[in-house]
């Protein structure tokens, strides 16, 4: 059991509130899963600042001045350093792609939670309330949060098998259920190169789905394909920069509930986690059906 909580501000005049907004969502969901938390956050202007791309690092066993220093001097240009509890932000204005291998070159040991424009994404153990709390996640804006409980099941409880995945460019993905042919499915992504960073089967996912849009599919149609491949119980919110999407398996036994309005669309794994909505009174409230495809884009976004 795991808990999912989801938040796409439709009016820029919420953009502000986001970090208040998931906090109240994310502790809301702490019973579904105390043993470690995460959220990725669309918009932060400290976390993630304009201009830049940003890696989300954990393990790198440096302090934020030490790695400014080796991944500065690694690259020839200056990096920035923000510390979210137990992540590291670093931002450049440079190809994601060579921050990244700079960041493993000078720190071999850590791992890459998330990296991408405008992406950035927080994990750690321990109870959700106090990792909100470390993360400074209630001051955090921006357009977009996803965020997720965990209990685990199936792998064991560290940093690596947090959620959420965010193993592509400004892309990530929350779980609740278990897939069943997980193994097969990784074995067949390890064949065509695809490394992985844990023993989660969530990640299998991710990382079907990271695979997916390298080819250019969009979230949607990424979506459409993991529910057509993978067998088990499950609820999954996928994100990237500009969009959001809900899709429960073919029985639908893992709970999940939608809430619409002008402002705002809001998906959690109970109704208690958006009872904090402004204007949750007046929403459209509905449940996911079976094996449908609920996704939104930025596109939609009213003009402030």
């Amino acid at each position: 059991m795991c808990g999912i909580v989801g938040l796409h501000l439709r009016n820029p005049e919420l953009y502000p509130r986001l970090g208040e907004l998931l906090t109240s969502m994310l502790c809301e969901m702490e019973e579904r899963g105390a043993d470690s938390a995460g959220v990725a956050v669309y918009g932060d202007p400290t976390w993630s600042p304009p201009g830049t791309v940003t890696v989300s690092v954990l393990e790198a066993d440096q302090t934020a001045e030490d790695l400014i220093s080796a991944v500065s001097e690694h690259l020839g240009t200056r990096v920035s350093v923000k510390q979210a509890g137990a992540t590291q932000l670093v931002s450049a204005p440079i190809d994601v792609e060579l921050l990244k291998q700079a960041i493993l070159d000078v720190a071999p040991g850590c791992l890459i939670a998330g990296f991408g424009q405008d992406l950035a994404v927080l994990k750690g153990v321990g109870h959700p309330r106090d990792l909100a709390a470390e993360f400074g996640l209630r001051g955090a804006q921006g357009w977009q949060g996803v965020g997720h409980t965990r209990m685990a099941t199936e792998s064991a409880v560290t940093p690596g098998g947090c959620h959420p995945y965010a193993v592509g460019d400004g892309q990530c993905l929350v779980h609740n259920g278990s897939f069943s042919n997980h193994a097969t499915l990784r074995r067949e992504l390890q064949r065509k190169g695809v490394q992985f960073d844990s023993q989660n089967d969530t990640e299998v996912g991710a990382r079907f789905i990271a695979e997916q849009m390298r080819q250019g599919s969009t979230v949607e149609a990424a979506v459409h394909s993991l529910s057509e491949e993978f067998d088990g119980f499950y609820t999954l919110l996928v994100s990237n920069r500009d969009s959001f999407a809900v899709v429960r398996d073919a029985i639908a036994c893992k709970p999940a509930v939608i809430a619409e309005t002008d402002g705002w669309v809001a998906m959690a794994s109970e109704y208690r986690a958006l009872t904090d909505l402004p204007g949750i009174d007046s929403a459209r409230l509905y449940e996911p059906e079976p094996n449908k495809i609920y996704a939104w884009s930025r596109k939609e976004v009213s003009p402030a």
